[in-house]
């Protein structure tokens, strides 16, 4: 059964018609790769889904609850989470912003400050703490965007084009955290052009080209990217941030 599943989804822009997608049928705990040009309408999607932009028209369920974009409800917002590609940081610390969704759900503060540090130890940002985070570089930003994701425990989560526009390092430790990431509890869709992410293990592919998705097989890995070890034994302790 599918976790996150929408019919009859259509966005214009104007005269254009950006996509017209019969169905998208995401599994639960399943990952997928999401390409197609630029411009074809990937970005937009993410925010559909995500609840950012309403669609023209469609239909959406989550477990089998059906839902409606206006308004998107407040329950899915919990278990939908959204990563931008040029994430925006607040200039406060790098530990309240990744604590920053906590504190909208109400996560009391000791509590919050235990998920925080293992979100911190996750993704490796212990030496980043005492840098204001305008001061941080694409990658940085990106990995910080990636753990205030991790920390509040999704079951979908989205990203947009997360290695783009990073250098070769930046690029090589945000790959190796989407490998932790993208696990059996987290169902997952990346929109990207990289083919170190479209071929990493088990991920399925998805191209949306002329308005319309299509599945497309998983190409054979250029590069094996080992998952960092500490992800199984933290993934489980992060369950209350939900």
């Amino acid at each position: 059964m599918s976790l996150l599943r929408v019919s009859a989804l259509a966005k214009s822009f104007g005269a254009r018609q950006l996509f017209s997608i019969d169905e998208l049928a995401l599994q639960a705990g399943e990952s997928y790769v999401l390409t197609g040009e630029n411009g074809s309408g990937k970005t937009t999607l993410l925010r559909i889904l995500a609840g950012l932009d309403p669609p023209d028209k469609g239909v959406g369920h989550y477990a089998s609850r059906r839902f409606d974009w206006q308004p998107y409800p407040d329950w899915l917002r919990r278990e939908v989470i959204y990563v931008h590609q040029q994430p925006y940081l607040f200039h406060t610390s790098v530990a309240q912003n990744i604590a920053y969704g906590l504190c909208a759900r109400g996560i009391e503060r000791r509590r919050r400050e235990s998920l925080v540090a293992e979100a911190i130890a996750w993704a490796r940002l212990e030496h980043l703490l005492a840098i204001p985070p305008q001061k941080l570089s694409g990658g940085e930003r990106q990995r910080v965007a990636l753990a205030r994701a991790w920390v509040l425990a999704p079951a979908v989560l989205l990203l947009d084009e997360p290695t783009a526009n990073l250098d070769a390092e930046s690029r090589r430790q945000t790959i190796e955290l989407l490998r932790g990431f993208c696990t059996a509890q987290t169902t997952a869709i990346i929109a990207c052009h990289d083919r170190d992410v479209i071929s990493l293990p088990n991920m399925r592919g998805l191209d949306l080209a002329c308005g319309k998705i299509r599945t497309v097989p998983q190409p054979t890995p250029l590069e094996a990217v080992p998952a960092p070890p500490a992800n199984r034994s933290l993934a489980g302790k992060r369950s209350a941030g939900r």
